[in-house]
């Protein structure tokens, strides 16, 4: 029987399946900052005195980790607040360099699945005279290299597809896309927030030109991302007013979470293929807990390759309203990305589903923190607030 009101609740005894929004800051990354925001407070870009330099060795350091886990120079990663300022230095900031240097604005390509750190800048490229085709995906989410290819064109410039969808966990076959772009001299980005540091992700197996990441989806802290960019491939800055990073992101460079990012790339490396075997189990036990109560739960996206933290369903011919009502006493989820500003899925919506399908639909996301028994709870919460709607209890 479910509790009837929030004060059956005990604090803190909410049940967190929302990690794909954030994730909770690591204690061990909490404590890599914490000299860098008191005793260590120098400005990086500060070379005559210690504070500056022990500041700019830190970043160094954070500059070659992170770049090492993805097999890249560590001059070809550079610091952002985020993923979505690297999607947008690396969308508009390549696009434009591209049409200067070609002499026209070409033709860009993205999917209709994007986050909308994606798919806005694309619009804004449409905006300024470039054309844009938004490749709508199979059902099951995925793209493969024969359905980019029907769409490619003699003067398209760039393609983005993501690494791993925010919403239903699907990895898209990067790889073969890069292939197809490669033998075109197409610019490839991929938009790794939510792999990185759940997925190997080594750039020369990816094959893409740029890469965008960010801290907050892998127990970082907030506010810091970056973009990798292959040497040869032209930005044009975004911002002006400083020479940091390599003259495309200017500004004082935020020394604590720069270690913090690194340290919590760290330890998601150095425990990937444990924790991510012990979060698929969870998964399951989550999907089959709820498929055996409930047989007319489906699925969205493909079962493989996804993200081993992700479950996306949807509760056929249930209000999303009450559903999401009934749910949000006892479990932190969502219907689709913290962005949508609780807008219908867009992804799903893409995939096939019906605007009310895509309204009752939960997006469950498992962390680091999830246990056997926060998901044997989210199956009896979520079981209940079904039968209560569907009039089955």
């Amino acid at each position: 029987m479910l509790p009837t009101t929030t004060d059956d609740l005990i604090p803190g005894d909410l049940i967190q399946l929302d990690h794909q929004a954030t994730t909770p800051c690591h204690p061990l990354v909490v404590q890599a900052m914490e000299p860098w925001w008191q005793q260590e407070w120098g400005n990086a870009s500060s070379r005559q005195h210690r504070l500056g330099l022990t500041a700019a060795a830190a970043v160094a350091s954070a500059r070659h980790r992170l770049a090492s886990h993805l097999g890249v120079e560590d001059d070809e990663l550079i610091f952002t607040s985020g993923a979505t300022e690297a999607n947008n230095l690396a969308l508009l900031g390549h696009a434009r360099a591209r049409a200067k240097a070609e002499g026209h604005c070409g033709h860009v390509i993205t999917v209709a699945t994007e986050h909308h750190a994606v798919l806005d800048p694309m619009h804004q490229l449409q905006r300024e005279g470039f054309e844009l085709t938004v490749l709508r995906p199979q059902d099951n989410g995925l793209i493969n290299a024969n359905a980019l290819s029907g769409v490619l064109r003699d003067d398209t410039q760039l393609v983005s597809v993501m690494a791993a969808n925010n919403e239903i966990g699907v990895i898209q076959p990067l790889q073969a896309l890069s292939d197809v772009c490669k033998s075109r001299g197409i610019t490839l980005h991929t938009d790794a927030a939510q792999a990185f540091g759940h997925v190997r992700l080594i750039r020369s197996d990816l094959g893409c030109d740029l890469i965008s990441l960010s801290a907050h989806k892998l127990n970082g802290p907030k506010g810091i991302g970056a973009l990798v960019k292959r040497r040869g491939v032209s930005i044009q800055p975004l911002l002006w007013g400083g020479s940091q990073e390599q003259e495309l992101r200017p500004g004082t460079l935020p020394v604590p979470l720069i270690v913090g990012f690194a340290a919590a790339a760290d330890l998601a490396h150095a425990d990937l293929e444990t924790r991510q075997h012990q979060l698929s189990v969870l998964t399951n036990q989550l999907w089959r807990g709820l498929k055996s109560r409930h047989p007319q739960l489906l699925m969205n996206g493909a079962h493989q390759p996804r993200l081993a933290h992700n479950l996306n369903i949807t509760v056929p011919d249930v209000s999303g309203n009450r559903l999401h009502r009934c749910l949000k006493r006892f479990l932190a989820c969502s219907s689709g990305s913290a962005c949508s500003r609780g807008k219908p899925s867009h992804v799903l919506q893409a995939i096939g589903r019906s605007r009310v399908e895509a309204e009752a639909s939960l997006r469950l996301s498992l962390g680091r923190t999830t246990t056997a028994t926060d998901i044997n709870r989210a199956v009896e919460v979520i079981a209940a607030c079904i039968s209560q709607l569907d009039g089955s209890q």
